[in-house]
């Protein structure tokens, strides 16, 4: 069973403790929330799980090997999705989806661009050029791209950020099929009314809670 842990982990921004001593695991078919106040370091934690800064201090695994050993392996492992949309306004719709596409043409042998498009309900506007859509709208786009991919970790920045209710539903029914099928993912939120599932709270692990950092 795939598992992805953290230990001791410590991170420093600007010359301040965000968080120290941090630690966590995911298995397949889980979800982790990563909770806490703006600046409790949720987001740098996920870049630091996606390989885009290093931890002062402590260690990241992927099924028990220290991930400094298997970067390459672990990379083709997860899908990072942040919390700015990466949309481009002068393809249409449907060509931003085929370019997340043609990056993992690897694993998309039966891949249907209009499932992923309908996934979110943006067949409608597949023709339309990207910079005419609404916030929502490039949010649900940014989105549609975590159906483009075979990884099975996936780390999303506040993914709901700029959704209505029917775009939130839409990505809820997309998760839970990727924990369906034995996917793990880990997500930032502000959302409060979270039940029986794993929270991470970020504010227990902050070395100073006054000196908040982004």
């Amino acid at each position: 069973m795939a598992n992805f842990t953290g230990t001791a982990l410590t991170c420093i921004r600007s010359e301040r403790i965000v968080f120290q001593k941090l630690a966590f695991s995911v298995t397949a078919s889980e979800i982790l929330y990563l909770t806490g106040p703006n600046g409790s370091g949720k987001s740098s934690l996920l870049r630091m799980m996606a390989g885009l800064m290093h931890p002062v201090e402590g260690h990241f695994f992927w099924n028990g090997e220290r991930i400094s050993k298997v970067t390459d392996s672990f990379r083709g492992n997860i899908y990072y999705v942040g919390h700015q949309n990466a949309v481009k306004g002068d393809l249409s719709v449907r060509e931003n989806v085929q370019t997340w596409a043609a990056l993992y043409d690897s694993e998309m042998e039966n891949y249907s661009v209009d499932y992923a498009l309908e996934a979110f309900e943006l067949d409608s506007l597949a023709n339309l050029p990207a910079r005419f859509l609404s916030a929502g709208q490039k949010r649900r786009l940014n989105l549609a791209r975590l159906n483009t991919t075979g990884s099975p970790l996936w780390l999303l920045d506040e993914p709901t950020t700029s959704l209505d209710e029917a775009g939130s539903l839409c990505l809820k029914k997309l998760i839970s099929s990727h924990i369906g099928k034995g996917g793990m993912v880990v997500m930032a939120t502000h959302e409060t009314n979270l039940t029986n599932c794993k929270i991470l709270d970020l504010s227990e692990f902050t070395h100073d809670p006054t000196k908040f950092t982004r």
